[in-house]
């Protein structure tokens, strides 16, 4: 046998444990167990997590060591040990680690010059320094410089091999299970592309004041959201999303009285009897610098457009943020909806005054499905919305919206894209606002403009507003009007406790004077908010609430309405 081949027999199994040894434990007090645990290294999962958690840090880690060494201040081949910064003469492993950097030029270090020797090993840091070491070997071989590979040298890493003898078996054990716990993960899965994601809702609610008080009681009610995210490449998302519930809004007995106090949890439960229906089927995918969304069904505006609403809105009525859907997001986001497209486009890469700025536009049709007469993807009901949005850094954002819409006979204005003739009454068809902004006796368009705003001055204040105007006109006789809304809400986030939030607002539902047919009710009808949303652990959430209705319908004749709700909201 040659004398080349006999060299790389031997030095191969011997580099290996060297390699080990300095590439986790060079700073490590002699003879002592490398003991892989999170309190090594902040990052770094103990083996014997669940497959799923060890999954995710596993795929963690090859990012951000990848980046790492991916970094333009990227150390090159270092010659001396002198050059790593944490490493002593008086360390134990010196002798070791500068023979094998000075005389076999194997180990690299990280880019800001240090060698990390006094923490845990991962798997990808072994692979590479084993890697450049047996890169070393093989050229020590090929070229025949036998005066570099002594016996003494060979000697000692045999001896240091054989040191971390059981260190080894341990590693080979650990991973051999989990490669036997992934492979039964990857079995079993539910998908390897979809993960699903869940929302309960359990509602307690009251209403109290004269007539309306009388004629409503208390109910416990429910909502479902089961969320299919399925993601293909890895940048997209395809929400394919089930909705159940019961809840529906309180019956206001004086006339005239519309979809004040509405909450969101009372939005999108279809008949109210729980029964299942796809209330949203969208996909998101970036395209060039534009993001661009699609909706075949349940679409809306504020799933693609920033309602720079922070601690009010939570995911288009979600169960986290506010109680009602004034507070939740404005008015102008609910007008239209369904099937269409949109995009966000940035103006600018972080620099200028475009830098932070970027552009949304959408179109949402009602009846995109229905081929019949006024209805379709152009001639039906639909919402264009326009937005330019500006931010300065984390603690300022501003948009400015405008949306064109039409609406066929019968319909409402703030209807989310669901029409009346799927829905019966006025309640279970419109999500906010009084009957004198919303109804539409004739066909008509609207031209509406808004201004909204969030300023997070600390990380324990949160301030947001908007306001709404809408210019309808109608095709009929006496069919035109407008509309105002407006609103400001104060957020106190981790008040008391860490994920607490503390709320208060107030505004104006959507209201609109002076219209023929409607009588002469010109008051405004004010809408006060408060709510303590407090988290009992990750999943589950308790938001105990007081709406507060004045002139309902516009009316100050009727008495006002107090809502007290109690909420409870699990998420999985």
């Amino acid at each position: 046998m040659s004398s080349i081949l006999w060299k790389s027999l031997v030095v191969s199994p011997a580099v290996l444990g060297a390699t080990l040894l300095v590439s986790a434990t060079a700073m490590a007090a002699p003879n002592k167990t490398t003991v892989i645990s999170p309190a090594a290294q902040p990052g770094v999962t103990e083996v014997n997590q669940q497959p799923e958690i060890l999954a995710q840090t596993t795929i963690d880690q090859v990012n951000r060591y990848s980046n790492e060494g991916n970094q333009n201040n990227s150390q090159s081949q270092v010659t001396s040990v002198s050059q790593f910064s944490d490493v002593q003469p008086t360390d134990w492993a010196f002798q070791a680690l500068q023979s094998l950097v000075e005389r076999y030029g194997c180990i690299a270090g990280y880019p800001n010059a240090t060698y990390r020797g006094n923490r845990a090993l991962t798997r990808y840091e072994f692979a590479a320094g084993l890697n450049a070491c047996l890169d070393r070997v093989n050229e020590l071989i090929a070229t025949a410089t036998a005066d570099l590979v002594t016996k003494q040298d060979l000697a000692t890493l045999q001896r240091l091999q054989e040191e971390f003898s059981a260190e080894l078996a341990t590693l080979r054990g650990r991973v051999d299970s989990l490669e036997a716990r992934t492979a039964e993960l990857e079995a079993n899965q539910f998908s390897t592309t979809t993960k699903l994601v869940g929302e309960a809702i359990f509602g307690v609610s009251d209403v109290f004041g004269g007539n309306t008080g009388d004629n409503n009681n208390t109910v416990f009610q429910d909502r479902v959201r089961l969320d299919l995210q399925t993601s293909f490449t890895g940048r997209d998302i395809l929400h394919t999303r089930l909705a159940a519930g019961n809840a529906t809004a309180f019956t206001q007995s004086d006339l005239n009285v519309g979809a004040e106090g509405t909450q969101t949890f009372q939005v999108g439960n279809a008949n109210g009897n729980n029964s299942v229906n796809i209330d949203r089927l969208t996909y998101e995918v970036p395209i060039g610098p534009a993001n661009v969304y699609l909706a075949a069904s349940g679409g809306r505006h504020s799933h693609y457009a920033s309602v720079n609403n922070p601690y009010f809105f939570d995911q288009t009525d979600g169960g986290n943020g506010a109680l009602s859907t004034l507070a939740s997001e404005s008015p102008i986001y609910r007008i239209g909806g369904g099937a269409g497209i949109a995009l966000n486009l940035p103006l600018g890469k972080g620099q200028g005054i475009l830098g932070n700025s970027s552009i949304t536009a959408g179109y949402l049709a009602s009846n995109a499905n229905n081929p019949g007469l006024s209805s379709g993807l152009t001639n039906g009901d639909y919402a264009a919305l326009g937005q330019l949005n500006f931010s300065v850094g984390d603690r300022l954002a501003l948009a400015a919206t405008y949306v064109h819409g039409y609406n066929t006979a019968g319909n409402f204005l703030f209807n989310s894209g669901t029409s009346s003739n799927v829905n019966n009454g006025f309640g279970s068809s419109v999500a906010v606002g009084t009957r004198q902004a919303n109804t539409l006796l004739n066909a008509g368009e609207s031209n509406s403009y808004g201004v909204e705003a969030a300023f997070r001055p600390s990380d324990k204040l949160s301030v947001s507003g908007f306001v709404s105007y809408h210019d309808v006109t109608g095709f009929g006789a006496n069919d035109d009007y407008q509309a105002w809304s407006y609103g400001l809400g104060v957020a106190l986030p981790d008040f008391g406790k860490k994920g607490n939030v503390l709320g208060l607002f107030a505004g104006a539902e959507p209201y609109s004077f002076n219209r023929p047919g409607f009588g002469g009710n010109n008051d405004i009808p004010y809408h006060f908010e408060g709510f303590y949303k407090y988290r009992v652990s990750d999943n589950v959430s308790i938001t105990p609430g007081v709406i507060y209705l004045t002139s309902p319908g516009q009316n100050s004749a009727n008495d006002d309405a107090i809502i007290g709700t109690l909420r409870t909201t699990f998420t999985f």
